[in-house]
């Protein structure tokens, strides 16, 4: 049986790989809240399925977007894309890595290892020529056994983050542009005042890009060097909590262990503390 044990992989692990029966390769895309364009790609990296982290795989009916769903939700759908216990996922999107890292997150705040982000994306599929097609997979695969066990310390929430911002035991990384972080431009939500978690320190999620792909785990060392971790639990914010878990995946590939994202991130803390 084909295993991955890597948090990131290549498009060409990918490509060879591609025809195994256990390989699941799924879709995150979303739409920037600044982005005018669709969701929905031309072509697809073949075997692709889709999957709908702002409807399905989000509590649609909280007060802030892409909200951690239910454990039973998150298992019911990842059940009807046909995924088991024993599949390998590989995520992408069409922006490099963007949503796969939450997509991944999700994955593992639910007790699932095998499950990788496709490092630079369809981008750097393409830009290798790979082959795309034009649709994506037929839905007539059978119901999965995924079971979703939720790993509470992954996540943390409103009722906790004040406090978390006074313990100097914790480090909150933002992973929002400086020019968020330093409130020099307006939030892209509308209505969304501008502003920082106290106490938190800056870490642009574009930082740990190279073009489309993550950089080197030698300079994400560098980067991270430059914050004083020690053994602090790293707590990751941004806008909504989607870039957040980019600087998760970094960390996750330098192997610190106490590692947090809040799910709300600015958007809900922004909005709810007086």
């Amino acid at each position: 049986m084909l295993n991955n044990k890597s948090q990131l992989v290549s498009v060409k692990w990918l490509h060879q790989n591609i025809e195994n029966d256990k390989l699941i390769v799924l879709d995150a895309t979303i739409r920037k809240i600044s982005d005018s364009t669709s969701i929905s790609s031309e072509v697809w990296i073949p075997k692709t399925r889709y999957f709908d982290l702002k409807g399905k795989f989000s509590d649609t009916e909280a007060e802030f977007p892409t909200t951690l769903p239910s454990a039973e939700q998150f298992e019911r759908e990842a059940r009807a894309l046909g995924i088991n216990q024993d599949s390998l996922i590989v995520v992408y999107d069409t922006k490099g890595i963007y949503s796969s890292a939450r997509v991944w997150w999700l994955f593992k705040t639910f007790g699932f290892e095998n499950v990788s982000v496709l490092d630079g994306g369809l981008p750097e599929w393409k830009r290798l020529n790979y082959q795309t097609v034009t649709s994506l997979e037929d839905a007539n695969w059978y119901a999965g056994d995924f079971k979703a066990i939720y790993k509470s310390k992954n996540m943390c929430f409103f009722n906790t983050i004040s406090e978390i911002s006074t313990n100097k035991n914790y480090l909150i990384l933002d992973a929002r542009s400086s020019d968020r972080f330093q409130s020099l431009v307006a939030e892209p939500r509308i209505g969304l005042r501008s502003g920082t978690i106290p106490n938190s320190e800056n870490l642009p999620y574009t930082d740990l890009l190279n073009g489309y792909c993550l950089k080197s785990t030698e300079d994400l060392k560098t980067i991270f060097s430059t914050f004083n971790i020690e053994d602090k639990s790293l707590i990751f914010s941004c806008g909504s909590g989607i870039t957040a878990c980019i600087l998760a995946l970094a960390a996750t590939i330098l192997r610190y262990e106490k590692l947090t994202v809040y799910d709300g991130s600015w958007t809900e803390y922004g909005t709810l503390i007086t």
